[in-house]
């Protein structure tokens, strides 16, 4: 079921549930569902910007199907190069993958497309993968600004390596279905062909956020997201509290911020809950900041993977912060988010993909 709306007089959600009648046809029940409380955390979506044809012609790196969408699309483009009566151009076309945004989402996008074409699709399209060209493009001046400077040219020289393009102070301006169109550092605008174009360039608010902001418009002054106080309690409202993504707290929209903001609510509504559980009128809303103190948040680093078994780490340490590049910190890399799974179960099974990858390949299938 999906959030569509809030009453917060009522304390009362909408929801609609997606279901197939006997045909298989989609249907849609919207019911009513009543809360005592309320926590808001329903992340962002795909911020295009408002450039024309992304949302019909390009890729996101969201949602699962968003992944099951980049693969259709990337082995239809392959596919229809191999054959013989393509013209070369039109080759050349299939064969240009494009990632627009050089955060860690595209960097690490480009990468993992990267070692694709060369450990896999090499084995199974000899003559295509030579062909096949990466072109990253970035509207700032250089990839990964959060970044130190040492890791943004050590991830760039990588690229290099891997013969990966990046395109930087490049905005995108239209997307098409078979091409997209830039407009360059001298202001100048290009068309430029291409097969597939994934977009990875930030996010935006849900349309949910922006009705419970409505609800409480003198206090959520921002459209970026819902203002929280340091209690991560929503701004005007009563009972109701946001995190993650949709929150504006005062934090990068980073996953392991929404993370701890998540361990450190969950941990405090228990704690209230059970003091206050002899007390039917209790208010736990107002309680929080009597009996508890504020949220803050601890940053772990960043990292990245950046192709070739290569991944980089701005970590910090004391009052200061290590960086590191390379094979090793590839291995760091993979721990770290393997200790971040939430169950051994889905570490293990995470784990043994792994090992499948090295020891068969990857799997190259439509679905």
């Amino acid at each position: 079921a999906e959030c569509t709306d809030l009453d917060a007089g009522a304390k009362e959600l909408t929801l609609t549930r997606k279901t197939s009648d006997e045909d298989g046809a989609d249907q849609h029940d919207t019911f009513k569902l009543k809360y005592d409380y309320l926590v808001v955390g329903v992340g962002g979506t795909v911020n295009t910007f408002g450039t024309p044809g992304v949302e019909e012609h390009a890729c996101f790196l969201k949602e699962m199907g968003d992944a099951r969408k980049i693969r259709r699309k990337l082995m239809d483009c392959i596919e229809s190069a191999t054959i013989a009566d393509v013209s070369e151009a039109e080759r050349d076309r299939l064969l240009h993958m494009v990632v627009v945004g050089g955060g860690p989402t595209g960097i690490e996008y480009a990468g993992e497309l990267h070692d694709f074409l060369k450990d896999d699709l090499a084995h199974w399209y000899p003559k295509m993968a030579d062909r096949v060209r990466i072109t990253l493009v970035e509207a700032l001046p250089n990839v990964l600004p959060a970044f130190d400077k040492k890791l943004i040219d050590y991830t760039q020289s990588t690229f290099l390596e891997n013969k990966i393009t990046i395109l930087t102070r490049t905005m995108v301006k239209q997307v098409d279905e078979k091409s997209f169109v830039v407009q360059n550092p001298d202001g100048s605008r290009s068309e430029i062909p291409c097969g597939l174009l994934v977009w990875a360039t930030g996010i935006k608010p849900q349309p949910v956020v922006s009705r419970i902001r409505s609800q409480f418009a003198e206090a959520q002054t921002n459209a970026r997201g819902l203002l929280v106080d340091e209690y991560l309690r929503v701004k005007g409202a009563k009972d109701v509290w946001a995190l993650g993504d949709c929150a504006l707290s005062g934090y990068a929209p980073l996953a392991q911020v929404a993370s701890q903001q998540g361990k450190w609510l969950a941990r405090r509504l228990n704690s209230l809950a059970a003091a206050a559980k002899d007390d039917a009128d209790a208010d736990i809303f107002a309680l929080m900041e009597e009996k508890t103190k504020p949220f803050k948040y601890s940053s772990q680093g960043s990292l990245a993977y950046i192709g070739s078994e290569k991944a980089i780490a701005d970590l910090p340490f004391f009052n200061r912060n290590i960086t590191a590049g390379g094979i090793a910190t590839f291995w760091f890399w993979k721990s770290a988010y393997l200790n971040e799974l939430f169950s051994l179960r889905n570490s293990t099974l995470v784990l043994s993909d792994w090992v499948k990858r090295f020891l068969f390949g990857r799997d190259i299938s439509r679905e």
